[in-house]
């Protein structure tokens, strides 16, 4: 394989999506909007050329136009045009009524999320023999297990940012209250209708908001209808912003979007849900959802036209608005970076009436979790158990996200294997009930850890029985050389050592 032009994770997930086709058929390769998933999806095209055709399948005309792009030379199945091609780009409302296409060894499915639909499930059901790779970036995987067998790589939204591949993303929550709770729910989330109802009253005042925290940035408005998107623009005008409304039956819908592109701070595009999907615009600064949803995906969708990193970008900025819904099940801010619904609460509290960096917010919220948790573990500690249990491991080795981990796929909640086993609990984890999911996560973090030179697990332990604080942060050598000291001293703590607050030097 080929992988020289490719960023470090780009490498790692085009190898591990190989590797993962040696033992099962479905993958899901899931990565944040803006982590040039399409590039990965070429190299693993390429590379599976040598097995047969390849079949990219995708649900928009502009995705369709983009994947042919990235591909140059790829064949297109769409209305009534058909040019086959070792690698295709199928409309999937076209396949649907098709028949089955000789050759074709692999598939891909852009925007995965959409593979549990009858339609997605139909053209599978052609190809059963192929192997298939689903791009999403969304972190609500929720039935994918139906289709897919796993996950062969992810690379989420934080760790993007953190290692400089994506912008930071800040948040401000606007104190208008906007009553959601009578809104009925159709197919999972808020019926459009009963939206527009609740949100258009306050359309004024949300202009007047935008014009005080946004005049300075380039904004993407999400909105249920196009008619509301229509009346917003020209309410967004009246404040001085160049704004614009576009949808699917604009007549010049291409030439508004190269306007927006060569725009500048003050525009806005306002939309009724086209742009939530292959629509690239990186300079856009500032995202405003008017269109509450509970579905995570949608909602990762809308931010991610802000995410991708341009010159003189310094942030995304995400205006948020104070939804009053019954349930905790509307997407906020905060629902990008965490699945717990209790450090999500905290984080969208500390954006009121303040500009947060969600990452940090987060951060700090998690130290609060961890700090708790280990409060608890030590007292009900059994000072002397060989093996440290999974929580413990992941509060002492900072990586609290963790313990929420819970089992999605079916192999995920099949029993760890003997090899599982013996790693980990060579590493000091205790591996009692332990399915092959959590396994899998704890031997990531193990690996990761030795990759890095930090403290091992039964290090961890042996420190921790004498009081030392924060040992997940000490490196191998600092621990070995404080076990060393202790075991010369008869496994006493030295005399000018306290171990509360000793940090390694």
């Amino acid at each position: 394989m080929v992988t020289r032009q490719l960023r470090p994770y780009q490498q790692e997930a085009v190898a591990a999506v190989h590797s993962h086709w040696q033992e099962w058929d479905k993958e899901l390769l899931v990565c944040a909007t803006g982590t040039g998933k399409t590039v990965m999806a070429k190299q693993i095209v390429e590379d599976r050329l040598a097995n047969g055709s390849v079949f990219f399948l995708a649900h928009r005309d502009e995705l369709i136009e983009q994947a042919r792009s990235t591909f140059g030379g790829a064949g297109k199945v769409k209305g009534s045009e058909t040019d086959i091609q070792p690698i295709t780009v199928g409309s999937v409302q076209t396949l649907i009524n098709r028949p089955r296409y000789d050759g074709f060894k692999t598939l891909i499915i852009d925007e995965a999320h959409h593979a549990v639909s009858d339609s997605y499930q139909r053209i599978l059901a052609q190809y059963p023999y192929a192997k298939v790779l689903g791009l999403t970036a969304t972190p609500d995987r929720k039935g994918l297990g139906k289709v897919f067998e796993g996950i062969a790589y992810e690379y989420g939204l934080r760790r993007a940012v953190q290692e400089g591949y994506l912008s930071p993303i800040v948040a401000r929550t606007i104190p208008i209250d906007i009553d959601l709770t009578k809104v009925k729910t159709r197919v999972g989330d808020f019926e459009v209708t009963g939206l527009v109802e609740a949100l258009e009253p306050y359309l004024p005042e949300i202009a007047k908001s935008m014009a005080e925290h946004a005049m300075d940035r380039k904004t993407i408005v999400f909105l249920p209808l196009v008619r509301m998107a229509q009346e917003f623009a020209e309410m967004l005008r009246s404040y001085g912003f160049d704004a614009q409304e576009v949808n699917g039956q604009s007549q010049d819908r291409k030439e508004k979007l190269e306007w927006f592109s060569r725009a500048g701070k003050g525009a806005v595009m306002c939309n009724a849900m086209l742009l939530t999907e292959g629509y690239d615009c990186p300079d856009v600064d500032c995202v405003v959802v008017l269109r509450p949803t509970k579905v995570r995906s949608l909602y990762s969708q809308m931010i991610g036209r802000g995410t991708r990193l341009a010159h003189n970008k310094k942030d995304c900025l995400i205006l948020d608005f104070l939804w009053l819904s019954t349930k905790h099940d509307l997407c906020r801010p905060a629902s990008l970076i965490t699945g717990n619904d209790e450090d999500a609460q905290k984080v969208s509290e500390k954006a009121v009436e303040e500009e947060l960096e969600l990452f940090g917010a987060l951060t700090d919220v998690e130290e609060q979790r961890r700090n708790a948790l280990a409060d608890a573990i030590r007292a009900n500690a059994k000072r002397k158990a060989r093996l440290v249990d999974p929580l413990t491991f992941f509060v002492d080795v900072n990586e609290v996200a963790l313990t929420d981990y819970e089992p999605e796929w079916p192999w995920e909640k099949e029993p760890a294997t003997e090899k599982q086993i013996k790693l980990i609990e060579q590493a000091g984890v205790n591996t009692d009930g332990m399915c092959k999911g959590q396994a899998s996560v704890i031997i990531d973090v193990i690996l990761n850890r030795r990759r890095q030179g930090l403290a091992t697990a039964k290090q961890m332990r042996m420190l921790e029985q004498k009081g030392f604080q924060n040992v997940g942060l000490w490196t191998f050598e600092q621990a070995s050389d404080m076990i060393g000291r202790l075991a010369e001293n008869r496994w006493r703590v030295p005399y000018d050592i306290n171990p509360a607050t000793y940090v390694p030097m």
